[in-house]
């Protein structure tokens, strides 16, 4: 039987405390499961973002989305994580990656290193958390036992291969990095190459006791009686792609929001998608669509 499908918001604008309050509020409204927020520079920073969302709501979990590895040391990682868990009364869920934003690390003065060095550094965040947090002589002490619900992002096989050895949580970005772009700019998976990386995934998670939740991250929400016309101006950004096979990249929901709605299940039955996360500025657009999905 396939999950209950669990809805995300991934927060990225800064604001007042009152203004960020609000927002997290009207996410609750509008039935998000959980608020989430990104950890790139020039957008909140992760940990207090995510208490005063907590503070301001009750029933939405929150997490990171996703911490970006090479900016953390994981004993000090672990102190934040037992910390935001306890202030959250155990509502955090902890996303993590590799880091895929060149600039950012030259901004931050932060080694850039090579994929596979990268992956190295998460994999060891990783251990050195369960390592820590797993322990009762750990202090702070998280909520959750014995820590909260690990969610990894990302689309390499070393990648696809932690996250099945490791996590609650499995996210796919649904794009992939541009070699060399130090501004970490990314490109489209066609529907076939996201079949290949969750079977991928799926390979290596084969031997798992329990099967993880499978993420999707959303890149546009448009609600629209017109689809082509709203997707034509999306083209000069993608153009390897025709109108037609830009309509079905699975990061792009385009349509009225019966038709939405279909999208999201129709990719819940072709790649196992239940937990679906939407950028901040199609918060709103995609309310309506969760109302949609919850009738059913």
């Amino acid at each position: 039987m396939s999950r209950a499908f669990r809805f995300g918001v991934n927060m990225v604008t800064p604001a007042s405390g009152d203004e960020w309050r609000k927002r997290c509020r009207r996410a609750e409204e509008l039935d998000y499961d959980v608020i989430l927020v990104a950890d790139h520079l020039g957008v909140p920073s992760p940990f207090p973002s995510l208490v005063a969302a907590a503070e301001a709501t009750e029933r939405p979990r929150v997490g990171t989305f996703v911490l970006n590895a090479g900016f953390w040391n994981p004993v000090l990682l672990a102190r934040e994580v037992a910390t935001t868990d306890a202030l959250t009364g155990g509502r955090l869920e902890l996303g993590l990656g590799a880091g895929y934003v060149q600039a950012e690390h030259e901004a931050a003065r932060l080694p850039w290193g090579s994929p596979g060095e990268r992956v190295d550094h998460l994999r060891r965040v990783v251990e050195e958390l369960d390592r820590l947090l797993g322990s009762d002589e750990h202090q702070p002490r998280p909520v959750q036992h014995p820590r909260p619900p690990l969610l990894i992002g990302g689309n390499g096989d070393r990648m696809l291969k932690l996250t099945a050895e490791h996590a609650q949580i499995a996210a796919f970005t649904g794009a992939r990095s541009v070699p060399g772009h130090p501004g970490g700019k990314l490109q489209h998976l066609t529907p076939t190459e996201l079949d290949e990386r969750v079977a991928t995934y799926q390979r290596f998670a084969a031997g798992r006791a329990e099967p993880a939740e499978l993420n999707l991250l959303i890149q546009m929400v448009t609600v629209t009686d017109d689809r082509r016309a709203a997707i034509r101006p999306v083209l000069e950004h993608i153009p390897q792609f025709t109108e037609d096979e830009a309509l079905d990249l699975p990061l792009l929901l385009v349509g009225t929001v019966r038709e939405i709605a279909d999208q999201v299940r129709a990719q819940r039955d072709r790649y196992g998608f239940t937990y679906i996360t939407v950028l901040e500025p199609y918060m709103e657009a995609f309310g309506p669509v969760i109302e949609e999905l919850r009738k059913a």
